[in-house]
């Protein structure tokens, strides 16, 4: 591998015009396919083969007029009058015949016909709209009509919103995330204390990552997407990008400060520094990419788009970047910055703070363990109580159309009423259809709910739709309890009237990911903690830095879930954090953040104890190897560490729940893993450990491949470089 990325820097040299058109070609080929095929994102999940969208899929057969999305205009009066004033009244029920009439809709109910008016002043009230498709398929043209109706009542004096699933806002990206690149580049001139180097990891990053979402928001054409897709990419090409880069651009820097010639010394950093780049990425890549064995069709797009940008930045940072750095050549650190190269260089000796940090640790390694432990134990207390829901609207930004609508309605009706299930009555083979169904309602008014819409038929009476209002949220714990008590009273309900019942609509389809997520978890855990042995094993050639590791990434996973637990469920720092619905984590976090945190973990474990390894090898103190390795990876790790953090921190107070929960999971999981983990518990676990930290058996010596992480390259020419 070495020798492939040595001779490949070196051709970035020869032919650095090249290169970068080459990759120029590339973001303007992937910049037009984005603009002439791209398809329009959701804000909506669905898991095929779950009970709820088996429903669906039968309502789609047997009542098409049922099976499609839907949505409430929120009607409120003037205060001091009421929505049954005559006046209000025709305007009220004149709009809801013109939504009736829009291209897409299926059906509007007045709410004097579906008897949806709050109690008290009557003040409130709402619309129901059925579509013909579901929310995710409802056309633009549709949504800017209803918008435009209920436009209309608000010019005629009334409070008019819109809500439901498919007016919710896609995940965009807002002003927030550049305060993360902003740090990002702040980080980078402290590191370098140069301009040159501290932009080029920012600007192959940014090309990186804009390929990889242009290509996303092109191939959204083709395949339907999750509007967090895109933006989870974003998050991770952005982050990652940045710190690949600056591996290569530290190891040169180096190199050029030691004398060695730029066409020299950029194949060397790309065969050393490089080697370990691909080796991060790829641990980055499989981990996401194998979320696709959850079988969650929206899980496994969003890791296979992540993954994607992944690798793109692996081969920017492996072939632009060497082509850049050829381009600025001796004149890499022709713009210093003073102050901060002074700092620079007294942060990097064996006075530093890395060293002395080091010393520290080494020395007291027992306490430091113990110490470390504990902190991480505590911030996982709430872990094991860990509740999984997915957004509905009251996680919306303040101030939308969607969210105001949601609180009207809860606030004038009860919040059940913003999660409405549907139960769905096959009534084929029963000898009276209306009296079953009527019977199927009694049944289901028995279960502790707040109301039971009457049954609604198809045309041949052969299906009945029945609406019922949980008591509760959308999110909470009795709904979903309420949902399996249902289903669990299936049978009798059979039994007693012959109908057979499914329960579906967004709560419950909701509600069955959330569990199929939950379901999965543990395996998908395994999995990364097996992935993590074998290949640590393959790199270090050792059973205990791997085992290390692996507890230590499972360790910080615990640590930052709880923390997720503390902020986004039980609502700690919630005003903070910018949460607008607390009591409840997004199902897909915990999955997601598995999987990105143990690729950053392995890249912070390979870079700092790859070279541990190699000072052992040289003269054999395991203490000296420890103490010297941290020093020399310490400040590097530590800004990798600082931009991840930064980016990924960058989209915690953005206006969407979904993606402000993930990133304030990610810097959460970042800042534990690299700071606390492999900054101290690694070095305190590796002094403790010895010599004993190296030993395999010789039979599994045998056995296992080679893997080159930051090995030397083996120029065919060029004397054999040292890494």
């Amino acid at each position: 591998m070495s020798g492939l990325l040595y001779r490949l820097g070196r051709f970035a040299h020869r032919r650095r015009w090249w290169v970068i058109a080459a990759w120029l070609v590339v973001l303007v080929g992937m910049a037009t396919a984005a603009v002439t095929l791209k398809g329009t994102l959701a804000d909506t999940f669905s898991v095929p083969g779950t009970p709820a969208q088996q429903t669906i899929d039968q309502l789609h057969r047997s009542f098409p007029a049922a099976s499609g999305g839907s949505a409430q205009l929120v009607v409120q009066a003037p205060v001091g009058h009421s929505l049954l004033e005559p006046g209000i009244q025709r305007q009220v029920s004149a709009t809801s015949a013109q939504l009736g009439k829009v291209d897409g809709v299926v059906g509007a109910l007045s709410p004097y016909q579906a008897k949806t008016i709050s109690g008290g002043e009557h003040r409130t009230g709402y619309i129901s709209i059925q579509f013909a498709k579901p929310d995710q398929e409802v056309g633009d043209a549709t949504k800017d009509r209803i918008r435009q109706l209920a436009g209309q009542l608000r010019d005629d004096g009334l409070r008019a919103e819109v809500g439901g699933q498919a007016f919710s806002n896609a995940s965009q990206i807002g002003g927030t995330e550049a305060i993360g690149v902003v740090v990002a580049v702040v980080v980078l001139l402290i590191v370098f204390g140069s301009l040159i180097p501290a932009l080029l990891p920012l600007v192959t990053a940014l090309v990186g990552v804009g390929i990889g979402y242009l290509g996303i928001t092109a191939l959204s054409g083709a395949i339907s997407m999750n509007s967090v897709a895109p933006v989870l990419a974003l998050m991770i090409g952005l982050a990652v990008g940045i710190d690949y880069a600056l591996f290569v651009v530290s190891r040169h820097r180096g190199q050029l400060r030691d004398g060695m010639p730029v066409g020299e010394s950029i194949g060397r950093a790309n065969a050393t520094a490089g080697s370990a780049v691909v080796f991060a990425g790829t641990t980055v890549f499989i981990a996401l990419a194998a979320l696709s064995v959850v079988n969650i069709p929206f899980l496994t797009i969003m890791g296979l788009a992540a993954a994607g940008t992944v690798i793109v930045s692996v081969l920017v940072a492996v072939t632009l970047l060497p082509a850049l750095l050829a381009v600025a050549g001796r004149r890499l650190d022709a713009v210093p910055l003073p102050i901060l190269r002074r700092r620079q260089h007294r942060a990097g000796g064996e006075r530093g703070l890395g060293a002395r940090w080091a010393g520290f640790v080494t020395r007291r390694r027992v306490p430091v363990l113990i110490a470390g432990l504990i902190v991480l134990g505590v911030l996982a207390i709430p872990a094991p109580k860990l509740s999984l829901g997915l957004p509905d609207a009251g996680a919306e930004p303040a101030g939308s159309g969607s969210r105001a609508a949601y609180e009207l309605i809860a606030d004038n009706f009860g919040p059940g009423f913003n999660g409405p299930l549907v139960v769905a009555a096959d009534l084929h083979g029963t000898a009276d259809p209306t009296r079953a169904a009527l019977a199927v309602r009694q049944r289901l008014a028995g279960t502790g709910v707040t109301a039971v819409a009457a049954p609604t038929f198809n045309a041949d009476k052969t299906t009945a739709i029945i609406t019922v209002i949980p008591s509760s949220g959308p999110n909470d714990q009795q709904t979903k309890d309420l949902v399996q008590r249902i289903r669990d009273d299936a049978g009798s309900i059979h039994r007693a009237t012959g109908a057979r019942i499914g329960v579906t609509g967004s709560t419950a389809l909701y509600i069955d990911i959330s569990s199929r997520l939950s379901a999965a978890l543990p395996v998908f855990v395994l999995i990364v903690v097996g992935l993590s042995l074998v290949l640590l094993a393959f790199a270090f050639r050792s059973l205990l830095v791997p085992l290390k590791a692996a507890v230590g990434f499972v360790l910080s996973l615990l640590a930052a879930i709880g923390g997720v637990v503390a902020v986004y469920q039980w609502g700690w720092l919630a005003g903070a954090f910018h949460v607008a619905e607390s009591g409840w984590v997004l199902s897909f976090l915990p999955i997601l953040l598995i999987g990105v945190l143990f690729g950053l973990a392995m890249d912070y474990e390979v870079f700092l104890v790859s070279r541990m390894r190699e000072e052992h090898s040289r003269h054999g103190d395991p203490q000296q190897a420890v103490r010297t390795g941290f020093r020399h990876g310490a400040r590097v790790v530590t800004a990798a560490a600082l931009i991840m953090i930064s980016v990924f921190a960058g989209f915690v107070f953005g206006d969407n729940m979904t993606v402000a929960s993930m990133g304030f999971a990610l810097a959460l999981g970042v800042l534990l893993d690299a700071f606390l983990v492999r900054m101290t518990l690694v070095p305190a676990v590796m002094s403790l450990l010895g010599r004993s930290a190296w030993w395999l058996p010789r039979w599994l010596d045998r056995i296992l491949p080679h893997v080159d992480v930051e090995g030397a390259p083996k120029p065919e020419r060029t004397p054999q470089p040292v890494a």
